[in-house]
């Protein structure tokens, strides 16, 4: 295993817990919220990282690290969200079904997937993203929201280009290539 991958699976392992945690604290509560919404969530956090690396003196007691992974895992949960459907409002109760081991495996399912994607792109760029700079990613994250806003803009419909879930596997790359370069300073 390459050190890229170690160090993709210490993250992910990082992000489960506090996904496992919050699960436990607040149920699947998550369920409910359209991708419009999770969209919102990782820009708020994708952008107060840029804010933070543009002005470092931020007034809340939360890094980088944590916002990345706040990103990572609201991508997986909207990966998820794809994959079993949005609920609509009236069918919130129903939203308390999903089982805590269900939750996990669907969020087990999403990792793998990302993290294959992840190898497969290694391979063809040479691990390109070591000789990115932080800031570069960050950018690169926010593009790809945007990206997603605009695909949700036209009812999911692209000419050519990927679909909103392959931008969300990439944001999550892309997070976790800026916490393994976060952990290297």
């Amino acid at each position: 295993m390459s050190l890229t991958e170690t160090k993709y699976k210490e993250i992910i392992a990082s992000c489960k817990n506090i996904y496992e945690k919050k699960l436990k604290d607040y149920g699947p509560s998550w369920r409910i919220l359209r991708l419009s919404s999770l969209t919102d969530q990782i820009f708020i956090k994708a952008k107060r990282i840029r804010n933070i690396q543009e002005h470092s003196d931020p007034r809340i007691d939360e890094s980088q690290e944590s916002e990345f992974k706040g990103i990572i895992n609201y991508s997986i949960i909207a990966l998820i969200q794809i994959e079993l459907g949005i609920l609509k409002l009236k069918d919130k109760v129903g939203h308390l079904d999903l089982k805590f081991s269900d939750a996990v495996g669907h969020y087990e399912t999403q990792v793998e997937k990302s993290f294959q994607l992840m190898q497969d792109k290694n391979h063809d760029y040479g691990e390109a993203w070591k000789e990115m700079r932080l800031e570069g990613l960050t950018d690169l994250i926010i593009q790809k929201l945007f990206r997603i806003k605009n695909i949700d803009s036209n009812q999911g419909k692209t000419l050519m280009s990927e679909g909103v879930e392959s931008n969300y596997a990439d944001i999550i790359n892309y997070s976790i290539f800026a916490l393994i370069h976060l952990g290297n300073r």
